[in-house]
């Protein structure tokens, strides 16, 4: 299985390279397959690569269903009852 997570272009490094936004955490990657890519864009990342771009708020949907996983898995460590 593969998981590839949206986040927001932050900063062009070059014309190859970019730093995105992954929930608060900024991370450089490769948009030789995302070229069109800007500041304020969403792409989906897979292991170091924007492989494609995502429309906003698609983006945003994806990362509030990420966030609730995590609250949900974090009260079931936690002990809470499903």
């Amino acid at each position: 299985m593969c998981l590839a997570l949206p986040a927001r272009v932050v900063t062009l490094v070059d014309a190859l390279n970019a730093v995105v936004d992954l929930g608060g955490v900024r991370k450089e990657v490769s948009i030789a397959l995302t070229p069109e890519a800007q500041v304020g864009d969403y792409v989906i990342v897979h292991v170091g690569h924007a492989i494609g771009m995502i429309d906003p708020e698609e983006a945003e949907r994806t990362l509030a269903l990420f966030a609730e996983l995590g609250e949900m898995n974090e009260a079931l460590a936690q002990g809470a009852q499903p």
